[in-house]
């Protein structure tokens, strides 16, 4: 029965998707061609061969984080701060998907690194979950000595810490991202519940844009997000799990 709720539930999930992804998708794929034909027809100079390897060639700099500005090139992915905040997805599984490493030394120095980095990860995560379950009690508990109440604050301090929680790590920190990256709240909002979840789909990565300067301690503070929400949403997750149980 659990596995037939499970297929069904992702079922429903893809054929909703379906429905509400496919006709954009379709729609961009029509423009892109027609863009295409339009270009080769007004410039009867450019050869359809050698348009599609400088099209790939841009794609694949892109991915690489390289990007063209007038007669130079954009670098930065790569630099201190840029492969901290790699070594923080990768550590947390989160994997946006839009970096990794290009040699082969640093594709095994990637494999060797996530293989003792996941399990530190995990047991960090771990312990900072405990202790703010452990605030959470202590709190309760004072709350229960002062004003005499049983039931009603473990369940008052349960719900602040859901408030908090819900401030702190999703609704409070689009308004950095529209700050910073130029998204709109819902973008914003979008990406803090897609990272923290460690879906990590990769169309929106912070300081990625670079026509935007960003200060230094941005990647920093945004990597501290990381690992606390995570350890909050990963809490919350549990919490549901018990419901469905």
């Amino acid at each position: 029965v659990l596995l037939a709720a499970y297929v069904g539930y992702v079922g429903m999930g893809a054929a909703v998707l379906q429905a509400l992804e496919r006709p954009v998708e379709v729609r961009m794929a029509q423009r892109l061609l027609q863009e295409r034909w339009e270009l080769l027809a007004n410039h009867t100079c450019l050869q359809g061969p050698a348009l599609q390897r400088f099209i790939e060639g841009i794609i694949q700099a892109y991915k690489s984080g390289i990007t063209l500005q007038g007669n130079t090139t954009s670098l930065g992915r790569w630099d201190y701060s840029g492969s901290f905040f790699f070594s923080i997805s990768a550590i947390t599984t989160i994997g946006y998907g839009n970096l990794s490493p290009s040699t082969a030394v640093g594709r095994i120095f990637c494999i060797v690194f996530a293989l003792f980095g996941i399990p530190l990860n995990l047991v960090l995560l771990n312990e900072i979950g405990q202790l703010m379950l452990l605030g959470v009690q202590h709190c309760a508990h004072r709350l229960e000595e002062v004003f005499h109440w049983q039931n009603k604050a473990s369940l008052l301090m349960k719900t602040c810490a859901l408030v908090t929680g819900l401030l702190l790590f999703l609704l409070l920190p689009p308004l950095l991202f529209s700050d910073k990256e130029g998204w709109s709240y819902e973008e914003g909002f979008y990406y803090s519940f897609i990272t923290l979840s460690t879906i990590g789909f990769g169309d929106y990565v912070i300081g990625m844009n670079p026509d935007r300067t960003y200060p230094r301690w941005y990647k920093n503070v945004i990597s501290l997000w990381i690992l606390f929400g995570m350890a909050w949403l990963a809490l919350v997750i549990k919490f549901c799990i018990n419901l469905l149980e």
